[in-house]
């Protein structure tokens, strides 16, 4: 069956399988990342992306603002929301190029 996905739809799946990477097996608390789960995510996964998030410090301060209901862990709307706040500022840079492409394509004729 997923032979037959779109790349969007192969995309929402992977992102949705990311999470459940992480999300601690042994955890009393299902369907949730805890904070040592979540700075591996960060570190593993979005490395290139979230560079500051290197540090203790800052991927604490992420874990804050994400965790909504204050548990100290991860659920799948609050990892959801981090997915929006990358990939919004992610598509304003897209489409600056993309713009600054145009100008330069119109600048040469």
């Amino acid at each position: 069956m997923a032979e037959c996905y779109t790349e969007l739809e192969k995309a929402v799946v992977v992102l949705v399988e990311n999470f459940y990477k992480y999300v601690s097996k042994h955890s009393l608390v299902k369907n949730k990342i805890s904070k040592s789960g979540f700075r591996k995510m960060l570190q593993r996964e979005l490395n290139h992306m979230l560079t500051d998030t290197g540090n203790r410090k800052a991927a604490d301060k992420l874990i804050q603002n994400l965790d909504a209901n204050h548990d100290g862990r991860i659920s799948f709307d609050e990892y959801w929301t981090m997915i929006g706040g990358i990939t919004s500022p992610m598509a304003n840079l897209i489409r600056q190029q993309e713009c600054q492409q145009e100008q330069q394509g119109q600048g040469s004729s």
